[in-house]
């Protein structure tokens, strides 16, 4: 597999990594800024071990909805800096079955989580497709904006979680 296939956001967020770390792995907060609004998390079923689950469902005001979701399995998990899980397994590393829209196409996530001084995050999220085809159909749907305003309101959100400490 080659990083040809791999989309790519890196932001560096004005927050402190424990809080942005914490929005990641807190599913209230993840169901608060996981969907780029005014589309919204409307379950979440999230095991952070390696072989857990993670599964949503994600709906919009333009009749939006992504059913149930294909539960997803959790690769890896290192405390504050990086989580891993993928679409092509189902929790306990089953293989996984293929959906609808934007579970038509494996992916595998990777987010990672770095200081970058003065009290922000060097945030990166990485897609890997299978192939040059999924990636782009994964492109075409919208990962920069979308995954860009959640990268945004994640941000917000955990600004708002330092503000209140």
């Amino acid at each position: 597999m080659s990083d040809k296939h791999d989309l790519v956001l890196e932001r560096t967020l004005d927050a402190p990594r424990d809080l942005v770390w914490r929005a990641w792995t807190d599913a209230t907060l993840l169901k608060q800024w996981f969907a780029p609004k005014p589309y919204e998390i409307s379950e979440l079923e999230l095991d952070l071990r390696p072989g857990g689950i993670f599964r949503l469902r994600m709906v919009g005001p333009d009749g939006f909805d992504t059913g149930h979701g294909n539960p997803g399995c959790v690769l890896e998990v290192i405390e504050g800096e990086r989580l891993v899980w993928t679409s092509a397994l189902a929790p306990g590393y089953r293989p996984a079955e293929a959906g609808e829209g934007c579970e038509s196409f494996p992916m595998t996530a990777i987010v990672t989580m770095a200081d970058a001084g003065d009290g922000k995050t060097l945030y990166r999220a990485v897609a890997l497709h299978r192939n040059e085809a999924d990636k782009a159909t994964h492109e075409a749907m919208g990962f920069q904006e979308g995954w860009g305003k959640c990268a945004e309101q994640l941000e917000e959100l955990a600004q708002g979680l330092a503000a209140t400490a």
